[in-house]
């Protein structure tokens, strides 16, 4: 029975392969905006609504593939599966607090080449690391491979020698952990960071502009050590944007960290398929915005937003204030069509699971394609400068007087179209799992899905959509 099982998986695996490249060979070729300094990598080659209808058409057509695997065993068999590695131990023990120590090194190094380094962004090494190799290609890294956040937070070294100073200092001692964060608030202050950083990305020069830059993340610094020690790890889990970004990314991973400790192996997003968030305010609204904003990084930047802005701001509308609204009311949109979807789940379904139990346990869902985009719209980015990121990384204080960026070929557009079908197939499995797990019977568990395949279809064509347009800098900015 096992071995039917797993040659069963492999099937269903080599088909949802097939249908993805098959997709991808009908979508061809699209453009992609890059990010802070960067432009477009490839332009498009097939018409919008093409790539946008074979994209839904994609989400809708693997709901229907799942749908015919309704073996509740054989799906467990596939999200269960898992390859134990041997646990860190005391190694573990002495390496994490000399790789915080190291990333606080890089820190500081970040500080003094944005305030007194090269003012040429493409040979400074706090904006090229900071943009191409953290928040391109290491947040990458916690969603392809597995989060390492946790060891190499740089701002836990800090506060760990603000905690054994207080313990001999009655006057810093005090401060330790003398606040917590109300339990009415949640998550919520990550959620409102979260957002509160992509729109100072957009609409500040903090991507072109090394000494803004180290202005705000010797600021972000000083608030989140300054928190960290008051508040205690609850600050990390649930205050801090950064944090929370990455322990999210990383339930997609398929190197996961088990209660124990020790390390595993598992196939990509099936994590995703055992624990739903925590019943905490904010959890839900912070997998949304997480898939909200890159979106709305990628959709100032195209063509059609500058034709929209402009005639608002020359009827006298400050630009800051589209920009704030347009973030919010998107935010607001994704939100609401997710709640109103985990409202006709439960309809669908016939069930006494009441609607917010039902909106945590399908969120988890989302992850996958909040990292399929972010890799789509990074991804080109990353490639593209990591030449200037390593020559200038050799020399940080000093940099060479010219750096080379890769210029990606065309068909690199089909390698983004990958990257988004594939977090929406992913994500199409997840929840087909998660419906099996929360209700009985066949039936009630493939009507609760209808809702959330029309909301992926929706996420899915808003996101082919933004990286079919060619890239143009955010106006009035």
């Amino acid at each position: 029975m096992g071995r039917a099982r797993l040659g069963d998986g492999r099937r269903w695996g080599r088909r949802a392969v097939v249908v993805v490249l098959a997709t991808v060979a009908l979508a061809g070729r699209a453009a992609a905006h890059s990010g802070s300094l960067g432009g477009s990598v490839a332009s498009a080659t097939v018409p919008t609504w093409l790539t946008i209808l074979t994209g839904g058409i994609v989400v809708g057509g693997s709901f229907l593939f799942t749908t015919l695997l309704t073996d509740h065993e054989a799906m467990r068999g596939v999200n269960w599966w898992r390859l134990g590695l041997l646990a860190p131990g005391r190694l573990g023990q002495v390496l994490v607090p000399l790789l915080r120590l190291g990333a606080f090194g890089v820190l500081l190094l970040v500080l003094a080449t944005g305030f007194a380094g090269p003012q040429t962004p493409t040979r400074n090494f706090a904006l090229l690391l900071v943009w191409v190799g953290w928040w391109a290609g290491y947040t990458a890294t916690t969603y392809l491979v597995g989060s390492t956040w946790s060891a190499l937070n740089p701002w836990l070294a800090p506060v760990t020698l603000l905690r054994r100073v207080g313990e001999r200092v009655p006057s810093l001692g005090r401060a330790v952990g003398s606040r917590s964060v109300p339990d009415r608030w949640g998550v919520w202050p990550a959620v409102a960071g979260l957002l509160a950083l992509v729109f100072l990305e957009v609409v500040s020069p903090v991507g072109q502009d090394p000494q803004l830059l180290a202005a705000v993340v010797l600021g972000y610094s000083l608030v989140t050590v300054a928190g960290a020690v008051v508040v205690g790890e609850a600050w990390f889990e649930r205050v801090d944007p950064v944090s929370r970004v990455f322990a999210a990314y990383g339930r997609v991973a398929p190197l996961q960290r088990g209660e124990d400790g020790g390390l595993s192996i598992r196939l990509p997003a099936t994590a995703l398929t055992e624990d739903p968030l925590a019943d905490r305010a904010g959890e839900v609204a912070f997998v949304v915005a997480l898939l909200w904003v890159t979106t709305y990084d990628g959709l100032v930047a195209t063509p059609t937003w500058a034709r929209a802005i402009t005639p608002l701001v020359e009827l006298g509308v400050p630009a800051l204030l589209v920009y704030a609204v347009v973030l919010l009311a998107g935010f607001g949109a994704f939100f609401a069509v997710y709640r109103l979807a985990a409202g006709k789940v439960r309809d669908t379904a016939d069930t006494y699971v009441t609607t917010r139990a039902i909106e945590r346990w399908f969120a988890p869902a989302l992850l996958p394609i909040a990292a399929g985009y972010h890799l789509a719209h990074f991804l080109g980015y990353f490639l593209g400068l990591a030449p200037a990121l390593a020559a200038v990384a050799t020399s940080p204080l000093a940099p060479p007087a010219t750096t080379l960026a890769l210029v990606l070929p065309g068909w690199f557009g089909t390698v983004k179209l990958i990257c988004v079908l594939g977090g929406h197939v992913l994500a199409i499995w997840v929840a087909h799992s998660l419906a099996f797990e929360l209700f009985p019977g066949v039936l009630a568990a493939i009507r609760s899905q209808y809702p959330s395949v029309v909301v992926m279809v929706f996420y899915t064509m808003s996101s082919l959509w933004v990286i079919t347009q060619p890239y143009a800098p955010p106006p009035y900015v």
